[in-house]
């Protein structure tokens, strides 16, 4: 009896390392595409070994389209018109293209394969994304599992960006990674000192990027990132402003405030940050100086269920009902979000019942 089952046990091991060989060699030989050409704007031409997506393979040619999600087709941001050589559309693009973006031919760039010759179009803007070498000055914890990262920008040594805007943090290989991966951060400094950028970053578990942040990363260590991206921004209108966000979502509202302390804009805004305890509250003091140096801004933080034994003496439950009872004006205002999806769509329900129009909802969405 245990003859047959050493003998058995031989047989499928014997089988499966002639499957693991005939994927070696298939790899090898049928799945090995060759050379390929990328044409760009019928300007320019990359030749590039096949095999790899269309993201990576533009990224590693220094050309950086944006991609919250770090290619995993999550994000839906990496969009680019794809004129011939990319196949059918594929079901993971299918909830992120209107009806509109497939007519004219606009493709996720993570999640096409190049295989052949491809012709595409990349919008100017971006095609004028620069990398940057940072160095890290300063790591400071705000809650539990939420840090601010400065970087001191090396080369070049100034970035011009619009406040609300991100960039793209490259995480090095290392033992939790073996490759390089890019996640996308809000800029939060202040853009009068166009030599910093400070990103807020909160832990993720098991996340490939804020594991290499919080737990490998030092000050003093080499950082490179690229951008600036996104279309985040306020508006030149004089309406009032409604900002929403909870967490890391603080930093591109962050930067905003900064910029219209730095302008004089006397729009009058309100901002609701929520948290689930007290102790993810942080840059309190910030908030306030922000209110005494804005005429007309307001910042309400609300606590969803001080825990026991916490002090707390601001709005408890949920942002979104200091929302409900904090704007009487919904119908003149303009509102900006940056949170987590759930966060965000709760939001836009609840701007939506106080007369907010869909035109007027601006958001960023951490997936």
């Amino acid at each position: 009896m245990i003859g047959e089952t050493v003998i058995s046990v031989l047989i499928v091991s014997s089988i499966g390392a002639a499957l693991a060989a005939v994927l070696v060699v298939s790899e090898h030989f049928i799945a090995n595409y060759g050379e390929c050409k990328i044409s760009i704007n019928e300007e320019r031409d990359l030749t590039v070994t096949g095999g790899g997506n269309l993201l990576s393979l533009l990224t590693t040619e220094k050309i950086f389209i944006p991609s919250a999600c770090g290619g995993r087709g999550t994000c839906g941001l990496c969009k680019l018109k794809v004129l011939d050589g990319a196949g059918t559309i594929l079901p993971t693009e299918e909830p992120y293209l209107s009806k509109e973006e497939r007519a004219a031919n606009v493709r996720l760039s993570c999640q096409i394969k190049v295989k052949n010759d491809l012709r595409i179009q990349i919008p100017k803007e971006l095609l004028s994304i620069r990398e940057y070498v940072t160095r890290c000055t300063k790591i400071e914890d705000l809650t539990h599992d939420i840090k601010l990262f400065r970087l001191q920008l090396v080369e070049p040594a100034t970035m011009d960006y619009i406040p609300g805007q991100y960039v793209q943090l490259l995480t090095p290989a290392y033992d939790k990674s073996p490759l390089e991966v890019y996640r996308a951060y809000s800029i939060a400094s202040d853009p009068a000192d166009k030599g910093i950028i400070d990103l807020i970053i909160r832990l993720v578990p098991n996340g490939i990027c804020t594991t290499y942040c919080f737990n490998y990363l030092k000050e003093g260590d080499e950082v490179k990132i690229n951008g600036p991206y996104g279309e985040f921004r306020l508006s030149t209108t004089d309406a009032p402003v409604v900002f929403i966000a909870g967490g890391s979502g603080m930093a591109p509202i962050k930067c905003i405030l900064h910029d219209m302390k730095n302008t004089g804009n006397r729009r009058e805004g309100v901002y609701f940050f929520g948290a689930n305890v007290v102790q993810e509250m942080f840059h309190l003091d910030l908030m306030r100086q922000f209110e005494a140096e804005l005429p007309s801004f307001r910042f309400v933080p609300v606590v969803a269920k001080p825990a026991e034994g916490e002090t707390w003496d601001g709005q408890t439950g949920l942002v979104t009902q200091a929302v409900q009872r904090g704007v009487k004006n919904g119908a003149l205002c303009e509102a900006y979000l940056c949170g987590s999806p759930g966060m965000i769509d709760a939001s836009i329900k609840v701007l939506q019942d106080l007369g907010v129009t869909n035109d007027r909802i601006f958001y960023d969405k951490f997936a």
